[in-house]
């Protein structure tokens, strides 16, 4: 008997739920308790990664969408916010550590002198490339169980979940 053959902790949890309400179909529950316990999984994995490189999992965030942006990563707070889907106020909190940090600069907007651009700081570009390269070694070690063609199945599958058409 492999591991995939033996019932896991949501076959014993679905169990229970069949006992209790045999008229609900409870297949949902089969995909998205394995859902939810493969994404608490994955945040432990993504704690960890970023804190080899010395950042929370919020640096990482604004750090890589800086780092995503072309040449100088530079990006205004509005594109930030929208980047990272948090609020503006969260957002002020996060520069201003960034920058006590020196893994960010805030200069003013040349074009716009009432507004600011922020950049990444060479060091913050370092940091982020390290949690990122770690990232992907922690995720593929993950994923081994799966060949290529699973990944790329599973990959298609979750894409239609998480932007349903």
């Amino acid at each position: 008997m492999t591991s995939s053959d033996r019932d896991d902790e949501v076959d014993l949890l679905i169990d229970a739920w069949s006992r209790r309400l045999p008229e609900v179909d409870l297949t949902p529950l089969d995909v998205m308790s394995r859902l939810r316990r493969a994404s608490h999984r994955l945040n432990r994995l993504r704690a960890a990664a970023f804190a080899g490189a010395g950042l929370s999992a919020w640096e990482f965030d604004v750090l890589a969408a800086l780092r995503r942006a072309e040449e100088p990563h530079e990006m205004n707070p509005a594109q930030l916010i929208e980047a990272t889907m948090i609020g503006s106020a969260a957002m002020t909190n996060r520069l201003e550590k960034l920058t006590a940090r020196g893994l960010i600069e805030r200069r003013p907007n040349e074009l716009d002198r009432r507004s600011i651009l922020v950049r990444l700081t060479p060091e913050g570009a370092r940091r982020v490339d390290a949690a990122m390269t770690e990232l992907v070694r922690r995720e593929a070690e993950a994923l081994r169980g799966l060949d290529r063609a699973d990944q790329a199945a599973l990959a298609r599958i979750l894409r239609s979940l998480v932007d349903p058409a």
